[in-house]
């Protein structure tokens, strides 16, 4: 130990999967809270929602930039930084200053929902290459595993001691967090200095912003509101200038040239199928259990006990990333992808059909744990398949940024769904809104396995056309 360094290897991937669960579940705070926010800020349910969206606003607009920022030689430095963010935005919103004051406290929070791909960047060059492989595969489920585990932990803590406990908690872990990076993360290898692609950054950040407004608002702007149409055009226009731009620019903040690579493909347009058709079902599970019984379903459980829904969740996605490792030497990752998203279909179906009592409940949220826990665990090595090593900090968080986007896009539609079956004057959907957003999420799910297989192929074909060249290139060698 040099000063506050510890120099051990050991503690590095444990320090790293540390950091992604924290900032997950800090980042996740506001979902089971919405409620008890609403109740004690005097607001309604629906302004409530934005101690969410503006936190996964705050995260899709940082994750690109922290990713950038850490491609250089600071990525401990840009990490501890970003941490020191959260812990305050904790603090912030513990404090008595009102909802006003906790919005920028979540939206601080959510500058921790970019740190996944550092660690995941920091693992491959920290880690030995025999352990890189697994280590990767264990972070990239520490946003699956985060939710599973801060959404009951912020239900119990908020019953028995209050909000204020349940965000005094996330400052401390935070808090923890830092120091671990700062004592045991090592120094990331030296490299150029990175230039920040401000104006990149800029439209990007608008894009994304819009786009998530519109997902994130629809079901209270309206979808055909002025608003809404001119949310989306500007998000559509912003989206068409930042790719024209990146292409353009010497030092883009992301490179949209790697997208195209048919791996990075696969892995980006998964993760928003998978994002959409399968994040609604955490929400929908919480709250039907809480639904009083006199609506003719639900449990009327409390919090505490619903947030305690998502345990088989969380478990279930650490356990499958077990799983996939054994299986990556002998099963492509694009099959592996297509199979899992099976299983999430399964989990789907099994809330269609058998939501009326808790074990098929608890069923259905171990299997979407665990067909969300492969995925998580494999596209970050389809993404490292095509990405270099001095730009996967960045490619890791444009991917992160597609799984927000998802996450939005099946957050609201399935919000929609239910509202649009409350009755004229009550506060409660129908069990047919329920039924409604099984089947969009179903579908969602669906359209991946095609686009899965599809792509799945392109690749297999790229590959053996890859490897045809190079037994051309080696015969021609020997030739000559």
């Amino acid at each position: 130990m040099t000063g506050i360094r510890i120099d051990s290897p050991r503690l590095i991937l444990p320090t790293l999967v540390f950091l992604g669960t924290v900032s997950t579940a800090v980042g996740s705070l506001g979902a089971p809270l919405l409620p008890t926010i609403a109740r004690l800020d005097g607001v309604s349910l629906a302004a409530s929602q934005w101690a969410l969206t503006i936190t996964l606003l705050a995260g899709a607009v940082a994750s690109p930039v922290l990713g950038k920022l850490a491609d250089g030689s600071h990525r401990r430095a840009v990490i501890v930084g970003a941490l020191a963010i959260v812990a305050a935005g904790c603090v912030l919103a513990a404090l008595p200053f009102g909802f006003g004051w906790l919005l920028v406290g979540r939206a601080m929070q959510g500058i921790g929902l970019g740190l996944v791909p550092l660690a995941i960047a920091a693992a491959r060059d920290a880690l030995p290459p025999a352990k890189a492989g697994p280590g990767i595969a264990l972070l990239g489920v520490t946003t699956a595993a985060g939710l599973g585990i801060g959404y009951p932990i912020a239900g119990v803590v908020t019953q028995f001691f209050g909000l204020a406990a349940a965000f005094w908690l996330g400052a401390v872990i935070t808090a923890i967090a830092a120091i671990g990076v700062l004592v045991i993360l090592p120094d990331s290898p030296a490299r150029p200095a990175t230039k920040l692609d401000l104006v990149g950054a800029v439209l990007l950040a608008v894009a994304i912003a819009g786009l998530l407004l519109v997902c994130a608002e629809g079901p209270q702007w309206g979808w055909a509101s002025t608003a809404l149409v001119v949310t989306a055009v500007l998000a559509i226009v912003a989206s068409v200038l930042w790719v024209l731009w990146e292409l353009r620019v010497a030092s883009p903040l992301v490179n949209v040239r790697l997208l195209v690579h048919p791996s990075v493909l696969a892995a980006d347009v998964m993760v928003v199928l998978v994002g959409a058709g399968i994040y609604p079902l955490l929400s929908l599970v919480v709250r039907y259990v809480q639904t009083p019984t006199d609506a003719g379903y639900g449990f009327d459980y409390p919090a505490a006990i619903a947030g305690l829904m998502l345990v088989p969740y969380s478990l279930a996605s650490f356990f499958a990333s077990r799983v996939v490792q054994r299986l990556i030497a002998r099963v492509s990752l694009e099959v592996l992808v297509v199979a899992s998203s099976v299983v999430l279909i399964g989990s789907m179906v099994v809330f269609l059909t058998a939501r009326g009592s808790l074990i098929p409940l608890l069923i259905a949220m171990a299997l979407a744990g665990f067909g969300i826990g492969a995925i998580f665990a494999v596209n970050p090595a389809q993404l490292h398949q095509g990405v270099p090593a001095h730009e996967t900090a960045s490619a890791n968080s444009f991917y992160q940024v597609l799984r927000y986007i998802g996450y939005s896009l099946g957050s609201a539609l399935s919000a929609t769904l239910l509202v649009a079956t409350i009755p004229t004057g009550g506060s409660v959907p129908t069990e047919g809104g329920y039924s409604a957003a099984a089947w969009f999420g179903i579908a969602a799910l669906v359209v991946a396995v095609v686009a899965g297989t599809l792509l799945s192929r392109h690749s297999a074909r790229r590959r053996a056309i890859g490897v045809r060249e190079e037994q051309i290139a080696a015969e021609e060698s020997l030739a000559g």
